[in-house]
């Protein structure tokens, strides 16, 4: 049996971009639909359940965020690829704390488009290949297949992101991991110096992993992170 196309929803309101981006996606192999605005975006989404999402942080109904709030309520594992402006720091801090799983600045390449929802498409795979594994470190519990992450019982829900960077920590406890292993094994590419993405992750990982509980994510200043059993 064959494997399906990636299904990709680009949401965009400049009507040349997207027409780009479909061209250049489709050129991949990949099955694309596209929306200009962010209620067309939740209409296509709940029809064409994507694989991963393209969507600009500024559409003329609703702000990109709100859109990721909607999508995710619906499909809480959809990887989403923010488009921000090139001056918009603002924009990609909010957006990747939001749950956005990577951006790219306009104006952008392709060939980079293209690259880095590969990444995200290869780390949604691993995460739904996995042989059903069960990582336990102190009361923080991941099953691999399912995707169940729990802490003292309480379920926890992440992202595809927030998941393979807690499942890279759980697979090495005790071991400092540095800015530059996180970054070739969770994101799969060199960020160009932009290894503040991990502080980012690292950062809303812990809100949910560490919030009100004896702390298991450790920062070693000037080494990197390192994941413990709380004590």
């Amino acid at each position: 049996m064959q494997p399906s196309s990636p299904r990709i929803l680009v949401v965009d309101d400049e009507n040349t971009l997207s027409e780009l981006l479909s061209m250049a996606l489709r050129y991949e192999g990949w099955e694309v639909r596209t929306a200009q605005d962010g209620r067309g975006a939740l209409r296509v989404a709940r029809d064409f359940r994507p694989d991963a999402v393209v969507l600009d942080i500024m559409l003329p109904d609703m702000d990109g965020l709100e859109v990721l709030r909607k999508l995710r309520a619906d499909s809480p594992e959809v990887p989403v690829l923010f488009l921000t402006a090139r001056d918009a720091v603002e924009d990609r801090v909010a957006g990747l704390t939001a749950g956005g799983d990577d951006y790219v600045t306009k104006p952008f390449s392709l060939e980079e488009l293209v690259a880095r929802l590969r990444g995200l498409l290869r780390r949604l795979h691993r995460s739904t290949i996995w042989d059903g594994a069960v990582l336990v470190v102190g009361d923080l519990i991941m099953n691999e297949e399912s995707r169940e992450v729990t802490r003292a019982g309480r379920e926890i829900r992440l992202t595809a992101t927030e998941f393979e960077l807690l499942r890279f920590f759980m697979h090495n406890p005790r071991r400092v991991l540095s800015k530059a292993q996180i970054l070739d094994r969770v994101w799969n590419y060199d960020f160009g110096g932009q290894a503040n993405v991990v502080e980012l992750y690292v950062s809303y990982l812990r809100k949910k992993i560490d919030a009100g509980r004896p702390a298991m994510i450790h920062t070693m200043r000037g080494a990197g992170y390192v994941l413990r059993p709380a004590t």
